[in-house]
């Protein structure tokens, strides 16, 4: 029988035949040579590969190498491969000779994405979700959506409840480690110490699955006790709460230890029977079968040089204060708190990437392709074909909207009135000038006020354009950002 090889996002049993199927893992030494991830990403992938290798017992051959091609060289059974998330995973694979099978792991096969992108003007992720949600048969009332409504958007922009710490919903079932987990943890010392191997980030307890076992928990969970109350509070950011009552199961689903059919089919069980609400479903749904998919298509999609796209003509290096994460250098409270907890955790949930991280690198004008790599390294669930769409066309408008109606461009009063973060800030979200001149606001306005002639012909930026040339600090302003810099806020 033909030997399957796994790499470490294709760990769950949907990437193999049959239950009985050799198997070959690699651990290469040379993926950390050559970027600096953060260092709870590299024990999570070590871990999911190791425990993988330890279920599987005889039926496994994990290889610890260099190169991925120095451990396929070595190993005499032909191989097959699920087909790579990388472009570069998938030019190596077919240099070394390995059969390439189709993609497993993803809702849409790649037929009827390019099926459903031939019959389009503009690639929109909502129409591919509605064609996602027909072809699956998901949250569907015959040819109807259910509850009459393709899109509950509306109903899930709550701010966070008034005076609240934090939601009331149960914490996620946590991580036991194990052995497995030290050794990790005393190689990634080791490769630190010896090596010259580096990581960003610190070090931590193990956050998220590593085993599809950990992975399933943590879907009950979700289902039962966080889904019901996940819609309306998913766009919004609690100080003390960084988790709110999202499912943190990006990182398993990445990893390739839960199919993303069977997680939606949860959810969607779990607003059959009445136990979670139609909007919080729906938008979950959407998450996994919309945008998720939607990304992974379009990273084939597009063409191999859509990663260095920058229509704004955005050249800034990033700061060294950002890429090595020194939240203490940041005064202003929602950025300081957003990087703290991509620092400690490798994780923030979507609106503080967007709308705080993503937000602040756009007003500045911070190269994209490296914005999108740094996401790459610094995020658990972070991979190539995740974040290059996600962070280049969506969050920094780079390919000019090929992929997003308008720039996700926001000033300090959307992050005052999504979080508590502005209360207590030494910046005032109203302010554009002078000592507490929110950098947020005050980038808002510098960012259409550079981008203005690029921006002009996009109908969604008419109004503030529009209030660009209404305001009367204008010129301060700018003056004012053009001095502040790459300089921590």
């Amino acid at each position: 029988m033909t030997r399957r090889w796994l790499f470490a996002d294709q760990l769950g049993p949907h990437f193999l035949d049959e239950p009985g199927q050799p198997v070959l893992l690699v651990e290469s030494k040379a993926v950390f040579r050559r970027r600096a991830f953060h260092r709870q990403k590299a024990h999570l992938v070590l871990s999911a590969l190791r425990h993988r290798a330890a279920e599987l017992k005889d039926q496994a051959h994990l290889v610890r190498a260099e190169t991925y091609a120095e451990a396929v060289r070595a190993t005499d059974d032909p191989l097959s491969v699920c087909h790579p998330t990388s472009r570069g995973a998938r030019d190596l694979v077919r240099r070394l000779g390995v059969e390439v099978l189709a993609p497993r792991g993803f809702a849409t096969s790649p037929q009827d994405f390019t099926a459903w992108a031939a019959s389009r003007r503009g690639l929109r992720m909502e129409d591919f979700y509605r064609d996602a949600r027909r072809r699956h048969g998901i949250l569907m009332e015959g040819a109807e959506p259910a509850g009459g409504s393709w899109n509950l958007d509306a109903d899930n922009r709550e701010p966070p409840p008034r005076g609240a710490r934090h939601l009331d919903v149960p914490e996620p079932p946590g991580i036991t480690e194990d052995e497995i987990d030290h050794g990790v943890r005393e190689d990634l010392d080791r490769w630190q110490r010896d090596d010259g191997i580096e990581f960003i980030g610190r070090d931590g307890p193990r956050m998220f699955p590593a085993t599809r076992q950990e992975a399933l928990a943590r879907l009950r969970h979700f289902v039962t006790h966080r889904l019901p109350i996940f819609g309306p509070y998913e766009d919004a950011m609690l100080a003390g709460d960084p988790l709110m009552a999202h499912s943190l199961l990006s990182a398993p689903l990445n990893l390739g230890l839960l199919d993303p059919l069977e997680v939606v089919e949860r959810a969607e069980a779990a607003y059959r029977s009445g136990a979670a609400p139609l909007n919080s479903v729906e938008g979950f749904v959407r998450q996994i079968i919309g945008w998720r998919d939607f990304v992974w298509h379009l990273y084939w999609h597009f063409e191999p040089g859509y990663h260095r796209s920058n229509k704004l003509g955005a050249t800034t290096p990033l700061p060294k204060w950002f890429t090595e994460l020194d939240a203490d250098a940041v005064e202003a409270r929602c950025l300081s708190d957003v990087l703290a907890g991509v620092r400690d955790r490798g994780w923030v949930h979507h609106i503080p990437r967007l709308m705080v991280l993503g937000n602040y690198a756009m007003q500045r004008g911070w190269r994209p392709g490296a914005m999108a790599d740094w996401f790459h390294r610094a995020f658990v669930d972070g991979y190539e074909w995740v974040m290059t769409a996600n962070v280049v066309g969506m969050s920094q408008y780079a390919d000019g909207g090929r992929m997003s109606t308008k720039p996700y461009a926001g000033g300090g009063s959307y992050v005052n009135r999504m979080s508590d973060y502005c209360g207590g800030c030494r910046y005032d979200p109203k302010v554009r000038v002078g000592e507490k001149a929110c950098p947020f606001t005050a980038g808002y306005w510098s960012f259409l006020e550079r981008n203005e002639a690029a921006l002009s012909g996009n109908h969604r930026m008419g109004q503030p354009l529009r209030g660009l040339h209404r305001l009367t600090d204008l010129e301060a302003l700018v003056e004012q950002e053009k001095a502040r810099g790459s300089r921590a806020p």
